[in-house]
């Protein structure tokens, strides 16, 4: 897809002049890439400890990216996945870590650890309001959110002494996704990781467990002009019932999670 378009640019360039050879193309970043980054020595042990549960060498070739793009990590927190993108893009390329300040604050100690004392290279912290994202308009040749895209749709509770209530609306949730179609250049990838939600229960009930069903985020992405690519089983976890809070020891970390890739037309 990036090859391709770079390819055509070539051309529209070098029509009135004669080619002397093919041109030649970087090879997509597939499994043994990330492998590799995640093989690099001076990483996180927090980060080390967290791959086998995330398996990134599964998902970030979903994103068909090549070396020298740029990709966001779209509520990326600690920026567990900014680091690996950062690092298969290569120094031509570039990682945005996106947040705003709740998920910064989330990830505060993942923050510190990442860039104190530490040279991240080509990470570009970009920090904004909200679910403004300000990411421009097709200047990134991929995005991901991971475990986050069910956030956009809780509706703010407050315990009252007895019960949890609305004290608020979801965000909107077309904007918020029409954000991310927009800062995409057209044939680039749009990558969702999310805690699986249970279709028989109520909307709000799933999204109170920070889950999301599965028919419903295709179908929302699908709805700002994405058109679905292909997914991944490599995160499922048939053991988890989708009955808990995704905090709760019992299933935090191993819950059962789909992966969608999505592209723009």
């Amino acid at each position: 897809m990036y090859c391709a378009k770079r390819q055509l640019w070539s051309v529209l360039i070098l029509a009135s002049t004669v080619l002397s050879g093919p041109l030649l193309c970087a090879a997509e970043i597939d499994e043994a890439a990330v492998l590799a980054a995640m093989s690099k020595e001076g990483r996180l042990q927090a980060d080390i400890a967290r791959d086998s549960r995330s398996r990134p060498e599964a998902v970030i070739p979903l994103l068909h990216l090549e070396p020298g793009a740029k990709v966001v990590d779209i509520f990326g927190s600690g920026g567990y996945y900014s680091e690996l993108l950062a690092s298969v893009v290569g120094s031509e390329g570039e990682a945005w870590l996106h947040n705003n300040d709740g998920f910064e604050a989330w990830g505060i100690n993942g923050l510190t650890d990442r860039f104190d004392s530490r040279d991240t290279g080509n990470i570009l912290r970009h920090t904004r309001s909200g679910t403004n994202l300000d990411l421009g308009t097709e200047t990134l040749d991929g995005a991901i959110i991971v475990m986050a895209l069910h956030d956009i749709y809780v509706i703010p509770k407050r315990y009252n002494g007895e019960k949890y209530v609305p004290v608020g609306r979801p965000a909107n949730a077309n904007y918020f996704l029409d954000q991310i179609y927009q800062a995409l250049k057209p044939g680039s990838r749009f990558v969702v990781v999310e805690h699986a939600g249970d279709a028989a229960m109520d909307s709000e009930e799933v999204f109170d467990l920070h889950r999301m069903v599965e028919s419903l985020a295709r179908s929302e992405v699908e709805s700002v002009g994405f058109r679905f690519a292909e997914s991944s089983d490599a995160l499922r976890n048939p053991n988890d019932d989708r009955s808990m809070i995704v905090f709760d020891s019992d299933i935090k970390g191993q819950t059962d999670r789909f992966v969608l890739s999505f592209e723009k037309p």
